[in-house]
């Protein structure tokens, strides 16, 4: 079996789940949200925690035991705390503006861009080279971020464009004489 399936979902505190056949819905301090469980997978609720086991033995449902309990802990991990990633700009000009349910950045081009957030995601702009994207679904925090970085994902010769806090660019010399 797998690995990631064997250990039990922890709930904590403010964390209510409820399972309506293959539905699993999770409410909590940071909002509700859903999850359909394959029909190879069976989740058993028991006193706090929540057990994740494969229907058959065979390889692709012990595959997907593990692959819905990392969901099924994100989801709670969401609805508790939830999840955000953190943008810096990098070069001359280059700005960030959170206005709404809208982005204005100012990357270089002859025009602004102007990036819709969806609806469950929040931005923030600390400072003028600082985003925050923040929300309770992991994969469409990380989807936001990932389209924001593509308007300008950072070069290799002077390092300027969007890239996340904290990630390295390996950068090249430029071509000699």
């Amino acid at each position: 079996m797998s690995r990631v399936a064997k250990q039990p979902v922890e709930l904590p505190k403010g964390v209510e789940i409820s399972q309506n056949g293959q539905a699993l819905s999770a409410k909590g301090p940071k909002g509700a949200s859903e999850l359909v469980i394959h029909d190879s997978v069976e989740v058993v609720m028991e006193d706090g925690t929540l057990s994740v086991r494969a229907r058959k033995e065979d390889q692709s449902a012990v595959a997907m035991a593990g692959t819905m309990r990392s969901l099924i802990n994100n989801l709670v991990l969401g609805v508790s705390t939830g999840f955000e990633k953190k943008l810096e700009l990098r070069g001359v000009g280059y700005r960030a503006q959170a206005q709404g349910q809208a982005l204005n950045l100012n990357l270089g081009f002859s025009h602004p861009v102007v990036h819709k957030i969806p609806e469950g995601i929040k931005v923030e702009t600390p400072s003028q080279t600082e985003i925050v994207v923040s929300g309770i679904s992991k994969q469409v925090v990380g989807q936001v971020a990932a389209d924001i970085r593509s308007y300008r994902p950072p070069e290799p010769y002077k390092g300027k464009g969007v890239r996340y806090v904290g990630e390295y660019v390996v950068m090249k010399e430029a071509k000699k004489k």
